[in-house]
């Protein structure tokens, strides 16, 4: 997708701002919502597997399944 972005200068010429239409500011927004949520997973998912290596090595304690169901 080709944004059609304009800059906003100053009185010295300076880029303080840009804009752009909205429908390229609502794919833009609906893209970074989108990997927010897939970075948040992976996040999610690396601490479960550190975690999971911890209790492998008995560095942390395991739980049962109703003590983790009972966090949630």
């Amino acid at each position: 997708m080709e944004l059609n972005i304009q800059y906003v200068n100053d009185k010295n010429g300076q880029v303080k701002a840009v804009q752009i239409p909205i429908k390229d500011w609502k794919w833009l927004h609906s893209k970074f919502i989108t990997f927010s949520k897939e970075l948040s997973l992976r996040d999610d998912l690396t601490k479960a597997f550190d975690e999971v290596r911890l209790m492998q090595t008995g560095k942390m304690k395991k739980q049962s399944l109703g003590e983790f169901l009972n966090e949630i």
